[in-house]
């Protein structure tokens, strides 16, 4: 590129021991609503990740000794600092991800700052155990302590939300940390680096560092001075980190992927199921690992279903994510615009119904989005449950519908992937609600309803959607080491 055009560029600098430091190689960052290059990443490897967490193990005997409550301000005056620039957040996460700005500004940005105020206040609330023998003269205690350097990997769906997630437990117990964002949406991550000093974090605490997987990632997973891993992302990616880190029994921490069912019973109240679902399959792109991606529906409402689900779909505006009215952005890369479609082009090969969307529909977009990854939110009917379509994880604005007639049935069909992360179940029977909530093979189930969290509880999932979970208690577990203390009076 000529001069003229590298200066326009944002080149962004990893953040190490509290000061930023210029890279010697970069990778290019494009935004997906328009198809540009807009920005360049530090392609980091083994030196930077070295530097990074040599300034991370230097700055963790002074953070590991502050009482809980000084880390707890300062986590709140982070948060505080995020908030006051939320719209430059949300506008920066909008344009890197191709999201749209509705949703940057409803659920990632304010999202990102609960993760901090959350874990600033749930520190302060923990207990540990402690136990009597009075026959033996014994009393029995825990105590836990912060491990030393985490290294946290976070995906590129939803940037800031993620990455804090991990970093607000992750300083409030007292380790240092060392993360590393996607390449391909790094912006608000050295954003927030911005800020880190002024709210009180030392130098060193909190360290950044820019690149691909394959480089940077790696040097993290390998490094024999980071004890922990927290990593949100793909199945296929999760099983190199076991591999590599394995040699240095590193405690795991995976989120992975889901192929998550909605099972939708002849009495679900379709007025609040059908809009609810449609949000479920088709927030963010499709792009959240959360999304819905199996609708089993009860035969008898099956057609009424259909028609309906396609008819509000159908409202959904796809189009320039920074138009406030736009309901479906652009997705992250032109690769995973291509390997989305290949998905609908499988299922219309063994004959399933493409009912709208991607091949049915004319998309039209302004004339500064062409060149961008837009692709209509899609309903595919009449798909085969071994069908790749059923069994894999599509990650776009993708969803199948097929119809059911028995809960037992509808049980096995759900349980019968490899995932298990999340689940919806729709109907007005409360003992069948429970039932099948009991049942279903996934760490999450909600009920009439999608996506209500309380941070307080356990996320995550079970066989190939991940190890562990995150929420106050079980990432306060995570994040700790814990020593039982036996004093003989």
């Amino acid at each position: 590129p000529t001069m003229a055009h590298s200066k326009a560029l944002l080149v962004l600098e990893n953040f190490i021991g509290g000061k930023f430091v210029p890279c010697s190689s970069y990778i290019d960052s494009y935004n997906p609503s328009t198809g540009d290059v807009y920005c360049r990443v530090p392609d980091s490897g083994k030196e930077e990740v070295e530097a990074a967490v040599k300034a991370a193990k230097e700055a963790f005997p002074i953070w590991s000794s502050k009482s809980p409550l000084e880390r707890s301000q300062i986590l709140n005056k982070l948060a505080d600092l995020i908030e006051h620039d939320l719209e430059a957040f949300a506008q920066a996460e909008s344009k890197d991800q191709g999201k749209t700005i509705t949703f940057a500004r409803m659920v990632d940005i304010p999202r990102a700052v609960h993760n901090f105020r959350f874990f600033a206040s749930s520190i302060l609330h923990l207990v540990t155990e402690c136990t009597e023998m009075p026959a033996m003269g014994c009393v029995h205690y825990t105590s836990r302590a912060p491990v030393g350097v985490a290294g946290l990997i976070s995906p590129w769906n939803l940037p800031l939300y993620l990455l804090t997630w991990k970093i607000a437990p992750a300083i409030a117990c007292g380790n240092t940390v060392v993360a590393k964002p996607s390449e391909m949406t790094s912006v608000t991550a050295w954003m927030m680096c911005k800020l880190l000093e002024k709210a009180g974090v030392p130098p060193g605490v909190v360290n950044v560092v820019f690149g691909t997987g394959a480089k940077a990632g790696e040097a993290l997973v390998c490094h024999p001075d980071v004890p922990l891993l927290s990593f949100t992302g793909s199945t296929l990616t999760a099983q190199r980190i076991t591999e590599k880190s394995a040699p240095h029994c590193k405690r795991l921490s995976l989120e992975l992927g889901g192929k998550n069912p909605a099972i939708i019973f002849d009495d679900a109240d379709l007025g609040q199921c059908i809009p609810t679902t449609v949000r479920s399959s088709f927030a963010n792109q499709g792009e959240i690992c959360l999304c819905t991606s199996r609708i089993f529906v009860q035969r008898g409402i099956y057609s009424e279903f259909l028609k309906r689900f396609v008819e509000e779909t159908k409202k959904w505006k796809t189009g320039n994510p920074s138009d406030p009215t736009i309901n479906v952005g652009a997705l992250i890369s032109k690769e995973h615009l291509e390997k989305v479609r290949n998905y609908v082009k499988k299922a219309q090969a063994e004959g399933a119904r493409v009912l709208c969307g991607e091949g049915v529909d004319p998309l039209a977009l302004p004339p500064g989005n062409q060149k961008g990854y837009f692709m209509l939110p899609t309903v595919i009917a009449e798909v085969k449950d071994e069908s790749c379509c059923m069994q894999e994880e599509i990650f776009g604005p993708v969803t199948c519908v097929v119809a059911f007639d028995t809960e037992e049935e509808v049980i096995k069909r759900a349980n019968g992937v490899k995932y298990g992360l999340a689940a919806t179940v729709w109907s007005s029977n409360v003992g069948r609600v429970h039932r099948v909530a009991h049942r279903l093979q996934s760490g999450l189930v909600w009920t009439n309803c999608w996506l209500v969290r309380d941070l307080n509880l356990p996320f995550g999932g079970m066989k190939a959607s991940g190890i562990g979970r995150e929420g106050a208690k079980d990432s306060y577990e995570f994040f700790t080491e814990v020593k039982t203390i036996t004093i003989k009076h």
